[in-house]
């Protein structure tokens, strides 16, 4: 699960940077933003489980200039964390040890990983990806033994650029305190963050900075009634701080356990669990774009599959079934001819092929010889013509798509695939074409073999057949045909073989000879549809998504989605910690 979080998010991370619409842009960030949590979750988790010692952490966030480091130096009773009047002035995790010792916390670099532990001076804006423990050095009476996180804002301009550090202590966090100031508690980016952690079930505290005195119940009313709007538990205690013109702020005197409070409510055993709630509350929302992709390329399987039926159809009806043009059978025939030992010519025959065939013999000798089959086939040249229809259905299919969707973006993609990828299919698809009908020449021998066969069993049909002038005739143009200087649609209609297939229908042979060009016919629409058009057209159609820019989508096959959300579903909570 740990794998394909961290896969989600790298491709939504890639894709928004990829993306012109700020809409879209602003819609991603906030999935990525949850999607960091998600891993840290699932990190935080994994933690706890690898190390006995786990002190307390609490995470302190807020706005801009809401005063989230002065109230870090109020709670550590000390002036460590560095403050200033400008926004975004920490964009690091900054951790605090109070009471504890930074050799019990080795647990921190496990969980944040690829992040790298420095001093807090070392820290620097242009090396994002590090944090920093101190020791805190004053005594505290607000906290017990735990780690205090000083985290980014999250509402700046380059908030984006440091938003993986917050999310990452916010997910650490046993406790999370929100400091917000008169001025910002009813942002909007506030109450959008709140409500993305609510499902951690974190016990939290709201202070209230730079307040004037005599103004904290409206300011409280109001931002009570903000959780309320933002989430559904109970809002929790609301601490005020007054505005000191001179000097920082003070906890109040009645507040001065409601920290310790919070410790209390603290409960990891609930880790794995509630890893388990954020991610079925997201799930869906996350997978959006995801399964507007496979619907796309169900939808478009879909597409290819329809035009293979319908040109199988037509291939039918224009080769299989046509009178004219059907083929393949006439060469069983003249095969069949060709095996007859007719009394008194077969000297005479023995040697017309020989001199029929001597140039051909001589061609062949310096690699020139033509493919005597395949170049007058009319089967060959209408394969290819039905898949060059085939590939003009699929384009139109694609530009009404694109009509229909208002992100076709993915269809606009499929569209420009197509194109550059249209002379190398057809190229591809011929060879295997003329690969086809060669091959399939066995076939067609073995088809003669059996008339053969079946005629040796009928003594009075066979005499018949060789006693016949125009069997003669007809086995000179098969000889001819073999030799290349004969096509196969002059085959068809040469009156020779007319006469013979008129002979052998009319004869006890009929049905014989319909069953074997059934079976025939059967047997090449079953070679046809998945040698050509099952192993070659659609195998290669089926894999062209697949070369879509991985910048502009998401690339995520069902099959790994499948096995994502099966962990999901499988284990008693949720997460396979890969």
């Amino acid at each position: 699960m740990l794998e394909f979080i961290q896969l989600l998010k790298q491709r939504y991370q890639t894709v928004s940077s990829h993306t012109a619409s700020d809409a879209v842009k602003a819609v991603y960030q906030q999935r990525i933003d949850r999607q960091i949590l998600a891993e840290a979750s699932i990190r935080k988790a994994d933690m706890h489980k690898r190390f006995t010692f786990q002190p307390l952490q609490v995470a302190v966030v807020g706005p801009t200039q809401a005063g989230k480091s002065t109230l870090v130096n109020l709670l550590l009773n000390s002036s460590q964390a560095g403050v200033s009047p400008l926004a975004g002035f920490t964009v690091h995790a900054q951790g605090f040890c109070n009471a504890v010792k930074l050799e019990d916390c080795e647990s921190v670099q496990h969980f944040f990983g690829r992040f790298q532990q420095v001093r807090q001076d070392e820290l620097r804006k242009d090396r994002l990806e590090c944090y920093a423990l101190t020791e805190n050095i004053g005594a505290s009476d607000l906290l017990p033994e735990c780690l205090v996180w000083d985290t980014p804002d999250f509402d700046s301009i380059g908030a984006i650029g440091y938003s993986e550090a917050l999310m990452r202590s916010i997910a650490l966090a046993d406790i999370v305190i929100l400091v917000v100031s008169k001025e910002k508690y009813a942002d909007q980016s506030v109450w959008e963050l709140m409500s993305s952690i609510e499902t951690l079930r974190q016990p939290t505290l709201i202070c209230v900075n730079k307040l004037a005195e005599g103004s904290e119940h409206i300011v409280i009313r109001s931002l009570t009634e903000k959780w309320r709007q933002s989430r559904s538990d109970d809002c929790p205690t609301i601490v005020p701080l007054f505005y000191q013109k001179q000097t920082a702020p003070t906890w109040p005197e009645n507040e001065r356990s409601a920290v310790r409070k919070l410790f209390r409510q603290v409960n990891r055993r609930r880790n794995n669990e509630v890893v388990q709630e954020f991610l079925l509350k997201h799930w869906q929302e996350w997978l959006e774009p995801v399964r507007a992709e496979h619907m796309a390329l169900q939808e478009w399987r879909s597409l290819v599959d329809a035009s293979i039926k319908q040109s199988l159809t037509q291939y039918q009806n224009d080769y299989l079934n046509h009178p004219r043009y059907y083929e393949t059978f006439q060469s069983a025939l003249a095969k069949l001819l060709s095996l007859l030992e007719i009394p008194g010519f077969a000297r005479v025959l023995v040697g017309t092929r020989k001199a029929l065939t001597w140039p051909i013999r001589q061609v062949m000798k310096i690699g020139m010889k033509r493919s005597r089959i395949t170049d007058s086939s009319h089967e060959v040249a209408l394969l290819n013509h039905l898949a060059e229809h085939l590939l003009i259905r699929i384009m139109d299919a694609l530009l009404e798509k694109t009509e229909q969707n208002g992100d076709s973006a993915w269809w606009r993609g499929g569209i420009g695939l197509l194109r550059n990828r249209r002379h190398a299919l057809l190229a591809e698809f011929n060879d295997a074409v003329l690969r086809y009908h060669n091959d399939f020449q066995q076939e067609v021998e073995s088809a003669a073999f059996r008339l053969y066969a079946k005629l040796q069993e009928q003594p009075y049909v066979l005499n018949g057949l060789r006693a016949t002038r125009a069997t003669t005739d007809a086995a000179a143009v098969a000889i001819s045909l073999q030799a290349g200087g004969l096509g196969l649609h002059d085959l068809i209609i040469a009156p020779a073989m007319l006469s013979v297939t008129s002979f052998l229908t009319e004869s006890a042979m009929g049905s014989y000879l319909n069953k074997v060009e059934a079976e025939l016919k059967q047997r090449q629409l079953q070679i046809v549809r998945q040698k050509l058009y099952i192993e070659c057209l659609r195998e290669a159609l089926f894999k062209l998504p697949e070369q879509l820019s991985s910048d502009s989508y998401f690339n995520i096959t069902p099959e790994q989605l499948e096995q994502a959300e099966q962990q999901l579903k499988n284990k008693k909570h949720g997460l396979r910690l890969l």
